[in-house]
């Protein structure tokens, strides 16, 4: 009896972390460029018992969870300041408050107080040498599909365009293998981030949408709630018939 308990309980938590996934996901529905959290869906493991396996199935996590590489929805803003990554690559960040460089699709830009570049989370876009860009304030600004930017300084005459730093982009190779890490930030795991080759066609003036589906996510929350729901009355089905045996042995009163 406590083997379906502890079968019950194990697939409760499991049930918990696919939840706490699903609200990560729909949270973040609205965010530039957000790549979707996929669900580990790990490994049964047997329990060990006088050297031999038991009964006791349960499931664990196999490894560090994945993310969804598909490219989210192109929307056409006009601004300039809003860029995007067609097809495959990545840009390369410098996390606000610190931390190594990271990877990311956002690219709604803006220009401090200060005259940092950076997108809409306050993360600082980084050039070919992996520095944080600095630009003056600008009259306007264009960016090209390699990633170069040229701009009219607002303290220049009309029609002199400044050339400025180019945005480091790269497509990684195939065989790496790009994990979320602890912070939420894009990066290859253990091993170094790849140097920037400017592989990525940079498009100005479109905004890149994450690649959650609003749809999805809801229909696999509604099934998550029947399971769950499965499994109390899984607990409460293990219960009563536990109750029952009991009274079966009891001696007569």
């Amino acid at each position: 009896m406590d083997r379906l308990i502890h079968t019950a309980l194990n697939s409760l938590a499991n049930l918990r972390d696919t939840r706490v996934i699903q609200a990560q996901n729909l949270a973040s529905q609205t965010v530039p460029g957000f790549r979707r959290d996929l669900v580990n869906e790990g490994d049964p493991r047997f329990l060990q018992a006088m050297d031999a396996a038991s009964g006791r199935a349960f499931q664990t996590e196999r490894g560090p969870h994945e993310f969804s590489s598909a490219p989210g929805m192109l929307n056409q803003t006009g601004e300039p300041m809003d860029i995007a990554i067609a097809e495959e690559g990545w840009f390369f960040i410098q996390p606000d408050g610190g931390g190594d460089p990271a990877l990311s699709r956002r690219g709604d830009l803006r220009l401090t107080a200060e005259g940092r570049l950076v997108n809409g989370a306050g993360e600082a876009m980084l050039d070919q040498a992996l520095q944080p860009i600095d630009l003056p304030p600008v009259r306007s600004i264009t960016i090209d599909e390699v990633g170069r930017i040229t701009f009219e300084a607002q303290d220049a005459p009309e029609g002199q365009v400044t050339e400025g730093p180019v945005l480091a982009t790269v497509i990684p190779d195939a065989g790496l293998a790009l994990r979320k890490s602890p912070d939420g930030q894009v990066r290859a795991g253990d091993k170094p981030l790849p140097a920037p080759n400017q592989g990525a066609k940079v498009l100005q003036g479109v905004l890149e949408a994450s690649n959650v589906n609003t749809m999805e996510e809801l229909v696999s929350s509604i099934e998550l709630q029947r399971t769950f729901e499965l499994n109390l009355r899984m607990i409460s089905t293990a219960k009563e018939l536990d109750e029952s045996g009991s009274r079966l042995l009891r001696p007569p009163e």
